[in-house]
């Protein structure tokens, strides 16, 4: 695999830009049909975000229908229809299949390598490129872009030059900077003369105005339920995860809601917060619950009683909050108490303050315009001969493994047609 210039006597046929999941499967699909392509990557390694998703593991795909994936990324859903026809999940599935890297489902549809390693992921990427012999360059970010007689001019940090007969930008958002994500493509499109829409993160904590989550850190809560109230509307999320941190909450809940409440946020409005800590249950239900509980044990402190109920560092947090003595006994709580328990353990309130800045989502919302790219080849409308793939294009979707889907198949597509056109 040639590491630069001089292995393929230029000018390149297709010059990729990012070497991220939409950049690399842009690079294995234009490489499989023979053209020239080189791969300009500014780490020393491809795919420093993959290496990050699903928690390190890599949440690659989702087993839901074609149709779900499509309403996932809202009113951008159409325009990746035929993205997602054209290199589907399942095609996506087969073709790691094929490669020896076994995948398995979990729950909410999720996939991931059987490994549990995003590295696998990686490693079976950085080997396709090369059977597809693919030129890469790395360290190279590139600086500016300039189209001369039909030739795209491509200037590279340390005054290096490379010219290309088609461009494929896939150069991620402005989230998770340290992995590359700086926002360069969303400057670099815009000097082409493309609409960038205002960025936003989309999948990022939340900071809360209280201070007690500090006291939670690190805390997961399972099987809960969250509703945020702004402005008279209701955002209730299915049942899943939450996690506390030093400065508010996060986890999969609160990620997939957070594009949302980052709308409301902007307007200044405030957002309520309330947990519910056991969806399960009724009131009533939870109601004769509690009753079973302080008479069962009785002479036990309150303390002992809460911690069976929910995480144990939380139970002498959650009593503080219901302004009660965890050393009270279990048989002298009052039916008033019961009922701020009760009320609390339903709908445990927090305010939402802020939403972390966009360099902290895991995506970014936001980007190229969609109104600027053809979306049966992703091409330019502004700019013949170039293409865009994967997060630099305005969209996103919750997590459940739908964001690094839309990169693959919108790089499938964008690598096919700038080989084929």
């Amino acid at each position: 695999m040639g590491m630069g210039f001089g292995v393929y006597s230029g000018p390149y046929d297709i010059a990729v830009i990012g070497g991220g999941a939409a950049g690399t499967m842009a690079a294995i699909r234009a490489g499989g049909s023979g053209k020239g392509v080189i791969l300009i990557e500014k780490n020393a390694s491809i795919g420093a975000k993959i290496l990050l998703t699903g928690a390190g593991r890599c949440n690659i795909t989702n087993i839901a229908p074609i149709d779900i994936f499509i309403e996932k990324f809202d009113k951008h859903g159409n325009f990746l229809r035929t993205a997602f026809h054209r290199f589907s999940n399942q095609a996506l599935m087969d073709f790691f299949g094929a490669k020896g890297l076994k995948l398995k489902s979990e729950r909410q549809g999720r996939v991931f390598p059987d490994t549990d390693r995003a590295r696998s992921v990686t490693e079976t990427l950085e080997r396709c490129l090369k059977e597809a012999d693919i030129n890469i360059l790395y360290n190279s970010a590139l600086l500016n872009i300039e189209k001369n007689n039909g030739l795209f001019e491509l200037a590279l940090a340390g005054g290096k030059k490379i010219c290309s007969k088609k461009v494929i930008f896939a150069m991620g958002g402005a989230s998770y900077e340290e992995t590359g994500s700086g926002g360069d493509g969303f400057r670099i499109a815009k000097l082409l003369g493309h609409t960038i829409i205002p960025l936003k993160a989309a999948l990022v904590p939340l900071k809360t105005k209280e201070a007690w989550v500090k006291d939670l850190q690190g805390i997961s809560l399972e099987n809960i339920r969250i509703t945020f109230l702004a402005d008279g509307k209701k955002i209730i999320s299915d049942i899943g995860e939450l996690m506390f941190t030093h400065f508010g909450v996060s986890g999969p809940l609160v990620l997939d809601l957070s594009g949302k409440i980052a709308e409301f946020l902007s307007d200044r409005r405030e957002v309520k917060l309330l947990i519910d800590l056991k969806p399960g249950l009724d009131t009533a239900k939870l109601q004769a619950r509690l009753l079973r509980d302080f008479q069962a044990e009785g002479s036990a402190q309150l303390l002992t009683v809460t911690e069976g109920l929910l995480p144990k560092r939380m139970a002498a947090v959650f009593l503080r909050l219901a302004d009660l003595d965890p050393a009270q006994k279990a048989s002298q709580v009052t039916q008033g108490q019961r009922r701020v328990i009760l009320q609390l353990l339903k709908a445990l309130p927090l305010t939402i303050a802020a939403a972390l800045p966009v360099k902290y989502g895991m995506v970014t919302n936001g980007g190229v315009s969609t109104k600027e790219i053809n979306p049966r080849t992703m091409e330019s409308k502004v700019v013949a001969g170039l293409y865009f793939a994967g997060e630099i294009i305005d969209g996103a979707a919750p997590s459940g493994g739908y964001n690094l889907q839309q990169a693959f198949s919108t790089g499938f597509l964008a690598g096919e047609e700038a080989a084929h056109a």
